[in-house]
């Protein structure tokens, strides 16, 4: 969470465009690794609070435009043209699997 916040704290300057790009790589890195395993209401929670992060961005840059003006131009899930901000709940999270006799003995 905290390389989130850094990324989304850093220069209001540069275009929405900019952002999803950073924290895409990111998302998509830790869903792959963390993706076997009881990890749904994790991708869940990192969800919520990677939206309300882009939103508070989204408020620091456009300090006077009201929320609804900005919702119409973004959207409500965060978007730019055609960079989309990943979604880590969509990823399925996969049980550990069973290996019992694939195991190589000693």
């Amino acid at each position: 969470m905290a390389k989130v916040k850094t990324i989304c704290r850093q220069n209001t300057n540069l275009p929405l465009a900019v952002l999803p790009r950073r924290l895409n790589r990111m998302l998509r890195g830790w869903t792959a690794y963390f993706r076997y395993g009881c990890s749904n209401a994790t991708f869940n929670y990192l969800r919520s609070y990677l939206w309300k992060e882009i939103v508070r961005w989204q408020k620091r840059k456009h300090r006077r435009t009201p929320w609804k003006q900005l919702r119409r131009r973004y959207g409500i899930w965060p978007a730019d043209g055609d960079v989309r901000l990943f979604d880590p709940a969509r990823v399925s999270a996969k049980r550990y699997y069973y290996r019992g006799t694939r195991i190589p003995p000693p």
